[in-house]
């Protein structure tokens, strides 16, 4: 069969790649997938049990359940974002849905879409499936990996259609303080940018608050916000997400959406309502967990002289081993049994770096730690 340019000049995912090597091998300790080693809490669980119980099994409103939205909307006033139920929010299957959806919304053949790096993998190629060209906006570990107003300028941002915006960020666990995110809004307006703003980490911030760039002036009618229950919620499996923006903007995505998706999982949707209305305390009991794995890893990264920048996000650090990131990793894997994620295959930035998650069990991080420190004197 004949196989689209856009498909064949899209690499396969880099994460994947890996994962699908630790599936082969025993005893291997997997610090390579962005997943919680927690369940969903029992609550959300329960709700949606419950729900398959009663024989919800039925396809629900293409946007979404309406008390799912208004869920949604009062829990995202922590936030300082005030959105309309009705005609502002859009469920999604996962936060990767929503930003296919807008991209392919938003995106006319060959425009360009600003891209900071090292990045989320989905983001260049749901932008290339859109059928936009990917500018890559290069962020530096000496500056946090923080986007800035002069690495937008200088990667050519001004001729972009459309940011891409994750902050906390996967996978350098960066957050964008204020005074940061001030001078990326004013980019974003000058240049009149529609910005596609990944925030499924706000929960998941450590020092400081989550602030989203939607509510700085002149942000909410140009930016679309992506959050979902993946993460905070420890929810994977049941992919969920949804979009917030203005209606002229939902209404373009879910004309995406509906013949793409119809609907999100009618089961997810119970259980994410239940996990909105109750679930709290046991997401600040993960999100503390996570800090303390957090400045453990961190902590015997500094031993072990191993450079790393001060990641307060997310449940990722980015260390430099230094060399061929790519050698490193599959030479960790086949020789300590420990499994990471080549910084290079997050783009520009990337290399001589590699992806390290915490959101597992303190046992299998100390011993996957002791197993990177004997590879870094035996063998790099």
């Amino acid at each position: 069969m004949r196989i689209s340019d856009r498909v064949e000049n899209t690499p396969p995912s880099g994460i994947r790649r890996f994962f699908e090597i630790v599936e082969e091998k025993e005893d291997v300790i997997s610090l390579s997938v962005g997943e919680p080693d927690f369940a969903a809490p029992w609550a959300a669980r329960e709700a949606g049990i419950n729900s398959l119980e009663r024989g919800r099994t039925s396809y629900t409103t293409n946007r979404g359940r309406r008390d799912l939205r208004e869920a949604i909307a009062d829990h995202v006033r922590r936030y300082d974002l005030d959105y309309d139920p009705e005609t502002e929010i859009l469920v999604t299957t996962g936060v990767s849905e929503g930003m296919d959806v807008a991209m392919r919304a938003f995106l006319n053949p060959g425009d360009a879409v600003a891209v900071p790096q090292p990045t989320y993998i989905s983001y260049p190629a749901t932008a290339r499936f859109a059928g936009g060209e990917v500018l890559p906006v290069r962020t530096d570990p000496e500056n946090d990996f923080r986007l800035s107003y002069d690495a937008l300028e200088r990667a050519g941002a001004a001729d972009a259609e459309a940011l891409v915006y994750c902050y906390p960020n996967n996978p350098t666990g960066a957050i964008m303080p204020e005074t940061d995110l001030r001078e990326v809004a004013e980019f974003a307006r000058e240049h009149d940018l529609t910005v596609l703003a990944d925030e499924i980490y706000a929960a998941l911030t450590y020092e400081g608050e989550h602030t989203s760039i939607a509510t700085l002036p002149g942000m909410r009618e140009r930016t679309v916000v992506f959050n979902g229950f993946s993460k905070a919620y420890a929810m994977t499996g049941l992919r969920l997400g949804y979009a917030m923006a203005p209606p002229e903007a939902i209404e373009a995505m879910n004309r995406v959406h509906q013949y793409v998706m119809l609907s999100s999982p009618t089961t997810a949707q119970y259980a994410a309502t239940e996990a909105l209305r109750s679930c709290d305390d046991q997401v600040s009991e993960m999100v503390a967990a996570y800090d303390r794995r957090r400045r453990f890893v961190r902590s015997r990264f500094e031993e072990m002289g191993l450079p790393c920048t001060d990641a307060r996000g997310a449940f990722y650090l980015f260390p430099e081993p230094g060399g061929d990131d790519e050698a490193f990793a599959e030479a960790l894997l086949e020789s300590k049994d420990v499994a990471v994620v080549p910084g290079s295959a997050f783009g520009e930035g990337g290399q001589g770096h590699v992806r390290v998650c915490y959101a597992y069990a303190m046992e299998d991080l100390k011993e996957a730690m002791n197993r990177i420190e004997a590879f870094l004197r035996e063998e790099w």
